[in-house]
């Protein structure tokens, strides 16, 4: 197992040795000229160069065979054979932190289809409002988690904040699967709610901060293929509630499993070194640089981040009213902005209503719906975890949105023209699936990665909880009134909107995002510190 092998410090990327080949041409060339003996009456003669240059070309192959591990990495990526492994030292790290979205998504899925066998057992069958009560819950805890993240992360750290944020979500699954009444249900969502919000906004902090810069978003990726199949498990799980009134219980015992292996798995991962720096513990920073990133990196990195702290301030208590300073504010603004922008554009609505439209081409069954949703959503978030780190952040948000404008208005083609039933059908499925994997590629992971990168050091923990406090407001209003407008406005008017704001989302992309790609987190901040600066002037 990954976890015994932390402590021993494994080796991380060989630093690339570039080693001389002699040429033989040259070498002939710079040889002394020939010496001529002659042994006797027989005139033999030798010439000692000859066997000098014979001896440099047998030599050459064996110089080839003897290159250092590292060149003949680098010879090897060059010609295309072998794989590039320098992001293996941090996976393990990141595939523990990434259980925490696996929670998020099963979460997320686990009420879909048992509220209706729990609303019956439970005595509130049949009354809307408390059964939006149980879902909805959740949110309002996530919301309270979110603001309260950046206090505890900036105190204790990335690893011992993921511990903590356990604790709800355990308790949370087992007081819900043993619920007997309404208030027993709720008080389990709310503590549930309360540990993935504090765990969604430490994700994207965490990854951010121990992934090697170029692996950063790819890594990051994993959060949206964590969320995704924490979904598709969900759903495989929730099949035998339809035959089994009691089965609910069973599925929120289960998801008390992964709080488990989160928190002992996070005793045995890294913390983020630039905490371990900011706190003081230099040596400890050191280490973990040279677990993960390579011992090349030591040097390099801690002189960036003595120097972001230098220019910070290495008190570790930043303030709310920080968010209203340059280049803080700007940061504040874009990351809200995104996810208020993500939300209205009409995720979580299109998610709920393609069950609807899965049933008009004959797919009755809305645990096959979702199952069809959750799986193109999976594969979008692997096109991201591919795409991510080559085409950059910027074209990857862009593009995703552009993508998602077109599908939203195929949709209202789909629907509002005179065209066969059929066909209109068939557009419609192909609209909301288009719209889902567009959003996989780009909206879903570069908005929770990208805020982290543009964050300063001191006030990443209050930025990243103000932009999903946002979120979980957003996402709990288009919940709350989504069908209601359907109702008054129709899907056509509905879809429009959101295809609206796609196209409005891709523009705001154009222009106030600033691509990271292959830039330390350090270069981002003192980049953009520069230019509030040089404007200032």
């Amino acid at each position: 197992m990954w976890v015994a092998t932390v402590p021993q410090q494994p080796a991380g990327p060989v630093p690339t040795i570039f080693t001389a080949r002699p040429n033989p041409k040259l070498v002939c060339r710079y040889l002394p000229k020939p010496k001529s003996f002659r042994f006797g009456a027989f005139g033999i003669r030798l010439r000692l160069n000859k066997y000098k240059v014979s001896a440099v070309k047998k030599q050459l192959p064996e110089l080839e065979t003897q290159k250092p591990d590292s060149e003949k990495l680098r010879v090897g990526q060059e010609k295309g054979e072998g794989f590039d492994l320098g992001w293996l030292p941090a996976f393990p790290h990141v595939f523990i932190a990434s259980m925490s979205n696996f929670l998020f998504g099963y979460h997320i899925g686990v009420m879909n289809g048992p509220i209706v066998s729990i609303a019956r057992e439970l005595g509130f069958e049949g009354n809307s409002i408390l059964e939006g009560l149980v879902v909805s819950i959740f949110i309002v805890g996530a919301f309270l988690g979110s603001i309260g993240c950046g206090f505890i992360v900036d105190k204790l750290g990335c690893r011992r904040t993921f511990q903590i944020a356990t604790i709800p979500l355990i308790l949370g699954a087992l007081i819900s699967a043993q619920a007997h009444s309404l208030d027993e249900v709720i008080l389990g969502r709310f503590l549930v709610g309360l540990g993935i919000g504090v765990d969604t906004v430490l994700v994207p902090i965490y990854i951010s901060e121990i992934a090697p810069t170029k692996y950063r978003g790819s890594l990051g990726a994993l959060c949206q293929i964590g969320t995704c199949l924490g979904i598709i498990s969900s759903l495989f799980l929730g099949i035998p509630s339809e035959s089994d009134p009691h089965w609910w219980k069973t599925m929120l015992y289960i998801a008390s499993i992964p709080g488990f292996i989160l928190a002992l798995g996070m005793q045995f991962a890294v913390d983020s070194p630039r905490w371990l720096c900011k706190v003081g513990r230099l040596n400890d920073a050191k280490a973990v640089i040279k677990n993960v990133w390579g011992a090349s990196e030591v040097e390099k990195a801690i002189e960036e981040f003595q120097s972001v702290i230098k220019n910070d301030g290495s008190d570790l208590d930043s303030s709310w009213l920080e968010l209203l300073q340059e280049p803080n504010s700007r940061v504040a603004f874009i990351g809200g902005s995104l996810f208020v922008l993500q939300q209205f554009a009409g995720i979580n609505g299109v998610l709920y209503f393609s069950s609807l439209t899965f049933q008009d081409v004959g797919i009755t069954s809305s645990a096959l719906a979702s199952l069809l949703i959750g799986v193109t959503n999976f594969a979008g978030a692997l096109c991201a975890l591919y795409l991510i780190d080559k085409q950059g952040r910027q074209k990857l948000l862009i593009g995703s949105y552009l993508g998602m404008a077109v599908s939203m208005f195929l949709v209202v083609c789909a629907i509002s023209f005179p065209i066969d039933e059929q066909l209109s059908d068939n557009l419609s499925i192909l609209g909301t699936v288009m719209y889902i994997f567009t959003f996989a590629i780009g909206a879903g992971p570069v908005t929770g990665l990208i805020i982290p990168e543009l964050s300063s050091n001191r006030s990443r923990g209050k930025i990243m909880g103000f932009s999903f406090s946002a979120h979980w407001v957003c996402n709990f209003l288009v919940g709350l009134f989504f069908l209601d407008l359907v109702e008054k406005f129709g899907v056509a008017p509905v879809y429009g909107t959101f295809g609206a704001v796609s196209l409005l989302t891709a523009i705001f992309a154009t222009y106030f995002i600033v691509e990271t790609k292959g830039r330390s987190l350090e270069e981002i901040e003192m980049s953009l510190s520069s230019d509030f600066m040089s404007r200032d002037k």
